[in-house]
């Protein structure tokens, strides 16, 4: 059976996306496969269909659990039965019963964190593994925008379940990071789908603000004229909550708020409101948007600037599913880049951190050091911090015994990430205050070309915001404004967001 009539009975669809026929051809040809296709044009796909041609089990390994439940939800309401996601979201219980019965299952998502378990690791091993797929395949590079620790183990794990046929699937890599990700892998041969990152149905639209105070009137008068629905993006939390408020203040849509600091529950209504419709806006950090099969979305603002290219093109994909016409708009006011050093360097142990917590290892023989969970309370480490000096730290120890040169490796790392981290924001910066066309400069960053002319393009071709505004006068027109007002009201009330 050809693949068209198989995505016609599995999937409904009658033709392919762009790049979906190459990956799943290259696979069922046995090869390894490295595929960076734009977001929003389902990438989940290129596993879902092969894995009902293979005979064994598809592993996916997914790097957020909100990503991982949303893809076990929609295979679900596709009828897929044979699909679970071993996460955190299972009880005790629950989780024993899906690893006594692992092998019923055809699609196991899983987080490269639980890979690390090696009573997990020894159950994947007794499963008939057809395809290993690695999702958002740049969190392997530590020069990727998303680095994660745990990602750049899974050569290893991968060579501990057989080395089986691999995927490797991202949106945003540039020629380093793909590099990087077929080396971690292992991977040898590989066959590279590599279409154009290019969303034409995506206007670019910058917007300098000369102070916050400005820029929050701006937010609410572009909310009230945009066409809808749409996603804000905050570098903070608290900017976030605050602007959702406002937002529900002023009456002028159905908002809420989004980021990692709500309970799980309540991340997973807020997503089924919006993707349902119930919901015309959401403020949203970073945490928000992978794995959201919303096809309609009109616009994505961003009211803090983005720490680099990549993460801002995963961010605004998010718009425009459908293929009709979206809005992303950046607003700067002069000085926001200081959020994104300070972010940067938050990430990464500091000098005076790494110092002291030498200091109290003392000595110069690593015998007998530990890490502790005292050590990193007393150092002031964040999470993200202290995994990072976990990470290095045990496989360095078998390396050597001195701690001096131990602390100077950790020392160079965080030296070069950080160089790294702020030559990735003076570079979005260049973009943000470029005269030339802001579609062009982003396809050069990742070594693509613009091949048509696009029209609308961007604000330095001409582009013009009333083609992105809403035709309807009022929200008064469509609904009860003080019904929905209280309800959201109560929701961030209940959230910890208002009192």
């Amino acid at each position: 059976m050809e693949l068209e009539a198989l995505l016609k009975k599995y999937f409904g669809y009658s033709s392919f996306k762009t790049g979906q026929k190459e990956v799943i051809s290259a696979l069922l040809a046995g090869e390894h496969t490295l595929a960076m296709l734009p977001t929003g044009t389902g990438k989940s796909l290129c596993y879902q269909l092969p894995g009902y041609i293979f005979a064994g089990q598809i592993i996916i390994i997914s790097p957020l659990l909100s990503l991982m439940q949303d893809q076990v939800e929609q295979m679900k309401r596709f009828g897929e039965k044979r699909v679970v996601a071993l996460n955190s979201f299972l009880s005790y219980e629950e989780k024993e019963n899906v690893l006594m019965y692992l092998n019923r299952y055809k699609f196991i998502f899983i987080s490269p964190e639980m890979l690390q378990v090696p009573y997990i690791l020894r159950k994947l091993q007794c499963l008939s593994i057809s395809l290993f797929v690695v999702d958002e395949a740049h969190c392997i590079s530590q020069w990727g925008y998303d680095f994660r620790p745990d990602y750049s183990k899974l050569g290893e794990i991968r060579h501990a379940l057989g080395q089986p046929l691999t995927l490797a699937l991202t949106a945003t890599a540039t020629s380093k990071v793909r590099h990087d990700i077929i080396h971690s892998l292992g991977l040898g041969k590989v066959k590279k789908v590599e279409s154009t990152i290019d969303r034409p149905n995506i206007g670019f639209y910058v917007e300098e603000i000369a102070d916050y105070r400005e820029k929050e009137k701006r937010v609410l008068e572009l909310v009230a004229q945009l066409q809808k629905p749409g996603i804000i993006y905050f570098s903070s939390k608290k900017g976030a909550e605050y602007m959702a408020l406002l937002l529900i203040e002023k009456q002028i849509c159905r908002v809420s708020v989004y980021h990692s600091g709500l309970e799980q529950d309540t991340r997973i209504l807020i997503q089924q409101q919006f993707i349902h419709n119930q919901l015309d806006v959401i403020c949203a950090t970073s945490a928000f948007g992978m794995g959201v099969n919303k096809e309609n979305i009109r616009f994505v603002i961003h009211y803090h600037m983005p720490m680099r290219l990549e993460s801002y093109l995963q961010e605004i994909g998010r718009a425009g599913r459908d293929g009709k016409p979206s809005i992303a708009m950046l607003l700067y006011s002069p000085g926001d880049e200081q959020l994104p050093f300070q972010l940067a360097e938050g990430e990464l142990p500091s000098q005076q951190q790494i110092d002291w917590l030498f200091n109290k290892l003392g000595g110069a023989n690593s015998r007998g050091v530990r890490l502790t969970e005292t050590l990193k309370e007393h150092g002031g480490f964040t999470d993200i911090q202290w995994r990072i000096i976990e990470d290095m730290f045990n496989p360095l120890l078998l390396e050597t015994n001195s701690l001096q040169d131990l602390r100077a490796a950790i020392q160079k790392f965080t030296e070069d990430r950080l160089q790294a981290k702020k030559e990735h924001i003076f570079r979005m910066k260049q973009w943000i205050e470029t005269n030339t066309c802001r579609r062009k400069l982003i396809l050069q960053y990742f070594e693509d070309e613009l091949t048509t002319i696009v029209h609308p393009c961007c604000d330095k071709c001409g582009l013009d915001l009333k083609h992105y505004h809403s035709t309807k006068q009022s929200l008064q027109e469509e609904t009860d404004n003080g019904t929905w007002t209280d309800y959201l009201r109560k929701l961030l009330i209940n959230s910890g967001l208002s009192k």
